[in-house]
């Protein structure tokens, strides 16, 4: 019995097996690290905001809030309180700071949508500072989250939703008909084929954002537009990972898009809040190009949409070009019979030759 066991041990547990357990071990310990190293103790560094005061005292102000210990803020000069409202609408800060030269009175302009916990990072680090000048401060909300969208967090949903789904049509497709496609015109079929999933996708991402729920409601078709390339980026680059990889090819995309986009892409707490790894990374990567133009999309005018739109862009040229060079590379040569020519190797005809000798 023991050497049967052991038999079935051998027959079972092969080399590969082992491999593929070990990289799944391998995924699974990053996927803790990856998680807990950005989330574990978010920090504010270097949040981008505009400061408004009047010009005798706006050039110390930036100076003093830049020299802040542990570098919180990135203070921006802005000549107006107008100008400082347009740099929040064009995104290139998280809030404005304006400062009173009548009272003591100032207040801080945040937009919640793009991150709450950014917004209530900036009040914590105001706050001391108006204190230590004896100055009051309101807080107002230029853009604040809509009602069915708690924390502003759907649109890091509906990204999610949408890159998971292109990447599980991508490794659907490998499971039932193969990793690598037997030849360009099935490469181009599987192509087409995810065309279509994907607008069919961002129909019903964006029906169920807006018109079912009413998180991101008025905005049907410049969701179904990007969640349908989302998607379509998404779904090539896993296919020609696939192709050029096999096996390994779907781990790769779980450690881009799960295991380093998921943390990375500003959902929970947004890129001022992470670690520098997860900063740098989020904005290349789906999740996060994902979340931060569907944001653009319903509070910010479409701010910040263009520049995904040419990344994920890169992303599905990538799987384009990827997927069919490889199907090309890998399709079986065609071998062309002359009339009488056998398909039997010259080796084997030269030893079933009778012998010339008598």
């Amino acid at each position: 019995m023991k050497a049967g066991f052991l038999h079935e041990v051998r027959d079972g547990v092969t080399p590969r097996a082992g491999a593929l357990v070990l990289a799944v071990l391998a995924l699974q310990l990053a996927f803790i690290a990856s998680y807990i190293g950005a989330f574990h103790e978010p920090t504010p560094h270097r949040i981008p905001v505009a400061v408004a005061a009047p010009p005798e005292a706006l050039d110390d102000l930036v100076g003093k809030l830049n020299r802040l210990p542990g570098d919180p803020l990135d203070a921006r000069p802005a000549f107006s309180e107008d100008a400082a409202r347009r740099m929040i609408d064009q995104r290139e800060v998280y809030g404005a700071f304006i400062v009173s030269g009548t009272d003591a009175t100032d207040r801080l302009v945040v937009a919640s949508a793009a991150g709450a916990g950014v917004a209530t990072a900036l009040t914590q680090i105001i706050t001391p500072l108006e204190d230590a000048q004896e100055r009051a401060f309101t807080t107002e909300d230029a853009h604040p989250a809509l009602l069915g969208d708690a924390r502003g967090l759907s649109g890091f949903y509906l990204a999610l939703g949408w890159v998971v789904g292109g990447y599980l049509v991508a490794i659907a497709v490998s499971t039932s008909k193969g990793s690598r496609p037997a030849n360009p015109h099935r490469a181009l079929v599987r192509l087409l084929s995810l065309a279509l999933y994907s607008a069919l996708s961002g129909v019903g991402g964006a029906l169920i954002a807006g018109s079912l729920f009413g998180a991101l409601d008025g905005h049907f078709a410049q969701l179904l537009w990007f969640g349908a390339l989302l998607v379509f980026a998404s779904g090539c680059f896993t296919m020609a990972l696939q192709a050029a990889f096999g096996f390994v090819g779907t781990g790769l995309t779980v450690l881009l898009f799960v295991i380093l986009g998921n943390p990375s892409a500003g959902g929970a707490y947004p890129a001022p809040l992470l670690p520098p790894f997860w900063r740098a990374i989020g904005q290349w990567l789906p999740p996060g190009l994902g979340t931060e133009a569907i944001r653009g999309i319903v509070y910010f005018s479409g701010a910040g949409v263009q520049r995904a739109a040419i990344v994920l862009g890169g992303y599905a040229l990538f799987g384009l070009i990827g997927t069919l060079l490889v199907a090309q590379i890998a399709q079986p040569r065609q071998i062309v019979i002359t009339p009488g020519q056998s398909l039997m190797p010259l080796e084997r005809r030269d030893a079933l030759a009778p012998s010339s000798r008598s």
